[in-house]
């Protein structure tokens, strides 16, 4: 089954031509089937590079789902042209009466701010309580996850010396989870952050559970059962020139970087870097819907009265 995501939203195109199944609006109201409800919280910059980005990870499945574009309520973007927005994206206020399935919660490039002192933080925070009673499943990415696990478990992100930045291999620490399943022991991740968050701070937690890590890198996929909720920390869904993206944009700037570790071929910035995640981001995204359509009630309305564990 396709995603369905309106037909004038540049994924549209995007993905059809990369042979994703999609559908319109239209399309999907002839289908007698409860769809898959997904919503994604986008807080980065590049808002329609992100949204093609996740969109190609969760409608790779065999189920229909429907994909709702949510931002903040208050916040205003400076880098995506209003009327895409006003099109396509619902305000938080607007939909907090209603139920999903699923929420992505992305990163945002603002790491460097106590997570008090950034703008929407009260919004974000009334919308971390409404996932306890309106989401099923929930999935924080890079900083929307580390906001999440400190919201929830008080678990500190930390300012690294350096950046992060590059591909590293983690390990697959939990190989009979759901989530990792048909998961190599090993698998490379690309990485870009400024931040970090320390294993013995989520070894403390009993709810806690880190399923993917990395003996460079740290702790990159946390699952939270109380909370029905995973944490990534690193970019499963980045395109294969998104490090390329970065490192470009700064060495033209003038800001001081190196070359990603372990991305270009022979570590040389001219040569076309080789995607080797995509399988792994493929699988682990499925493997949450997959979860998504085992666990979740038929009723919307019943999400958050019945159970509040999925699966182990």
């Amino acid at each position: 089954m396709p995603i369905k995501i309106p037909s004038d939203l540049p994924a549209f195109d995007v993905l059809t031509n990369e042979g994703v199944m999609v559908m319109s609006s239209d399309q999907a109201a002839r289908q007698d089937i409860r769809p898959i409800k997904i919503a994604l919280l986008n807080l980065m910059p590049k808002k329609i590079q992100t949204e093609n980005q996740f969109a190609r990870l969760i409608g790779a499945t065999p189920l229909q789902i429907e994909l709702t574009l949510i931002r903040m309520s208050e916040h205003r973007t400076k880098t995506t042209a209003a009327a895409h927005m006003a099109e396509f994206y619902r305000p938080f206020q607007e939909v907090k009466d209603e139920k999903f399935d699923g929420l992505i919660i992305t990163g945002a490039p603002i790491e460097h701010l106590p997570f008090e002192d950034v703008t929407y933080w009260d919004e974000l925070r009334e919308i971390f309580d409404w996932t306890q009673t309106n989401v099923h499943s929930t999935f924080g990415v890079c900083w929307g996850g580390m906001a999440m696990i400190n919201y929830f478990h008080g678990v500190d992100k930390q300012m690294l010396d350096a950046k992060y930045f590059g591909c590293y291999r983690h390990q697959n620490m939990a190989p009979a989870s759901p989530y990792l399943r048909g998961f190599s022991d090993e698998c490379t991740i690309p990485v870009s952050r400024w931040t970090d968050v320390h294993q013995d701070e989520i070894d403390q937690n009993p709810d806690l559970q880190t399923l993917l890590a990395s003996p460079e890198v740290g702790p990159c996929l946390v699952q939270d059962r109380k909370h029905r909720a995973l944490y990534i920390f690193n970019h499963f869904e980045y395109d294969s020139d998104t490090l390329k993206q970065e490192y470009d944009r700064d060495a033209a700037g003038g800001t001081p970087v190196d070359v990603p570790v372990n991305y270009f071929p022979d570590d040389d910035p001219t040569r076309a870097p080789l995607n080797r995640w995509r399988s792994h981001a493929h699988l682990l995204y499925g493997n949450w819907i997959s979860e998504i359509y085992q666990t979740t009630t038929f009723d919307l309305s019943k999400i958050g009265q019945e159970s509040t564990d999925l699966r182990a």
